[in-house]
């Protein structure tokens, strides 16, 4: 066997031997990833969880998620929302990533691109500024949703704006967001990525003495009307959805709570 013979073979062996190892660490990541997406984290608020109607709740370090595969996006994405969390810092913004703890794999951000709708966020990463993991973990793609936008960029983050005023004023809300995944709808990318026709947010004060609970459901379009037009009972929500939005609260408590659709309560100055 010729020298030029064997420094070949032994250049593919180490080739070889490299490709293997860095595939077996990739491996082990992607497993603790897995691992640390099924336990609930302690700054994740267990007790106002949604029931999930896909089975896949994943938590991550700052929100937790149900995702559905169907539609390749979460169903609903959930958080507490501290006033300690409200930062002004900006960080720099990262590219998106597939989400790793989905177990039937997460849609690529591929989808989106040339599709005409922004990767909209359903944790805001302005929420989540208080620290540059918090905020680089909303850049998972379980965390985006096909958004014109206008809407984006207009109405819903007129409504983003006022749920950080609204954590401020009232020292933490927690919050539930989604696109309501019903109906005939859009789809994008190779995997049929869903296009909500309405989004939703939904939010509880527990902290100033008095349990309070106000949603919205908004058309899937840019508009000038004033955000307290968009405010509906959490029971329309639920009928709409299929999801039990909070079932810890005392029955009575839920009743009264989710039938109404009053904004008494939630200053909008």
């Amino acid at each position: 066997m010729s020298k030029r013979t064997l420094y070949s073979i032994l250049t593919l062996v180490i080739i070889l031997g490299v490709y293997a190892y860095e595939h077996f660490l990739g491996e082990e990541k992607k497993a603790e990833i897995v691992t640390e997406g099924r336990a609930t984290k302690a700054s994740t608020n267990e007790y106002f969880l949604p029931t999930s109607t896909t089975g896949q709740i994943v938590h991550h370090n700052g929100y937790s998620l149900s995702y559905s595969e169907t539609h390749e996006q979460a169903e609903w994405v959930a958080y507490e929302l501290k006033k300690s969390h409200l930062s002004s810092t900006n960080h720099k913004r990262p590219y998106f990533e597939i989400d790793k703890t989905v177990k039937t794999g997460a849609a690529s951000w591929r989808n989106y691109k040339n599709s005409g709708f922004d990767r909209g966020h359903l944790c805001p990463a302005a929420d989540r500024r208080y620290s540059k993991e918090a905020h680089d973990e909303t850049f998972l793609t379980s965390n985006i949703s096909p958004q014109e936008h206008q809407f984006n960029a207009g109405i819903w983050n007129t409504l983003e704006q006022k749920v950080r005023y609204w954590a401020r004023k009232y020292d933490g809300i927690f919050v539930v967001t989604g696109g309501v995944l019903k109906g005939s709808m859009e789809t994008i990318g190779t995997e049929d990525v869903a296009v909500p026709n309405q989004f939703y947010k939904v939010l509880i004060d527990n902290n100033t003495g008095k349990t309070k609970i106000i949603a919205f459901l908004m058309p899937h379009e840019n508009s000038n009307k004033p955000l307290y037009e968009f405010v509906v009972s959490v029971d329309r929500l639920e009928a709409l959805t299929g999801i039990d939005f909070f079932p810890e609260l005392e029955d009575a408590i839920e009743d009264e709570l989710e039938a109404s659709s009053s904004y008494k309560g939630w200053s909008f100055n």
